[in-house]
């Protein structure tokens, strides 16, 4: 992922996909901006800044391998997190009663 973060919390989303996920690449500002004052700024990423963040991304070197690598693990945790758990189940069981409520009062 590369990131490109304009005015508020997307900074900590960048921080946190560049420096803690380690899964990518930070262009663009480097500082906030004044809050009410982020169309005055213009573009602040230069189109080689793009193309040298696509080819290190894209890299098929070590560092290019650990960042997919650690892209598909999380893929997998994130996959495992929304299969059918007991969360699923509880949602299932809440519609379903939902669902038989409306029916009774319908009838």
């Amino acid at each position: 992922m590369i990131t490109w973060p304009l005015f508020s919390e997307q900074f900590y989303n960048e921080k946190y996909i560049v420096q803690v996920l380690s899964i990518g690449l930070s262009v663009g500002a480097k500082c906030a901006i004044k809050w009410g004052d982020e169309d005055n700024y213009g573009v602040m990423v230069k189109r080689e800044d793009i193309k040298k963040a696509i080819d290190v991304v894209m890299d098929e070197g070590e560092e290019g391998e650990k960042r997919r690598k650690r892209a598909r693990e999380l893929g997998e945790v994130a996959s495992k997190a929304v299969e059918e758990g007991s969360s699923y189940q509880n949602i299932t069981l809440l519609i379903e009663d939902i669902m038989q409520t409306c029916h009774h009062q319908q009838s």
